[in-house]
């Protein structure tokens, strides 16, 4: 899947899967459970063991149909292994400016994190694609409603605190997207293999989100 068909999905469903922690063994079991359920886009963190290598297997396997990316990217070094892994976008928890320089410079969405309005400027500025409010739920919704104001021209996903009864009312104040960990991912149901609690989980998030 291309930049543009990428970001596209995006728009459409707004929601991005965050997986963190999830064994390699599983890993294609959640990308198809998220898949049935209409979440077409993920990141795979790069604090999950096995990470890189996870990434270019769900490229493999799913590149056509989903929008794989890579999560928790601190620096360059780890910009430079994600890209490399097959990433298709990146996101990150921190302002690094170095790293959206060069996600920019290589063609490849970046969604740095910010918390401040100059963050937000500063990283919009570097080239980002969109930039990640974080960490959402400690800001909450009011927050980011907030930060809409003077801001509005900037694209901001918002992460933490999302869940099946907010996610309408995060996108209703302008958020771009979302991102969704643990409430989506959750690495219990996981273990047990209940890729049906997955999926509906993803289903009702989109559909949610689609009524907003």
């Amino acid at each position: 899947m291309n930049r543009e068909q990428g970001l596209q999905l995006i728009e459409q469903t707004r929601i991005i899967a965050i997986v963190r922690g999830v064994e390699e063994q599983h890993i294609e079991g959640v990308a198809q459970a998220l898949l049935d359920g209409g979440v077409r886009v993920m990141e795979v963190t790069l604090n999950t063991p096995g990470a890189a290598k996870m990434i270019a297997r769900l490229q493999e396997q799913f590149g056509e149909q989903m929008y794989i990316g890579a999560g928790t990217v601190l620096d360059l070094e780890d910009a430079k292994l994600a890209i490399d892994a097959g990433a298709s976008y990146l996101v990150t928890p921190n302002m690094e400016e170095e790293v959206i320089r060069y996600a920019a410079a290589q063609g490849t969405p970046v969604f740095p994190g910010a918390m401040t309005p100059t963050e937000v400027v500063k990283a919009w500025k570097a080239g980002a694609t969109a930039v990640k409010i974080f960490p959402g739920a400690s800001l909450g919704i009011s927050y980011l409603k907030e930060l809409q104001g003077p801001l509005s021209h900037i694209p901001m996903v918002a992460v933490g605190g999302v869940n099946e009864e907010n996610i309408a009312q995060f996108l209703q104040i302008g958020c771009y997207a979302v991102g969704i960990g643990g409430s989506l991912v959750n690495l219990k149901e996981i273990a047990n293999g209940n890729w049906d609690w997955i999926r509906d989980k993803a289903a009702r998030l989109i559909a949610n989100a689609q009524a907003k």
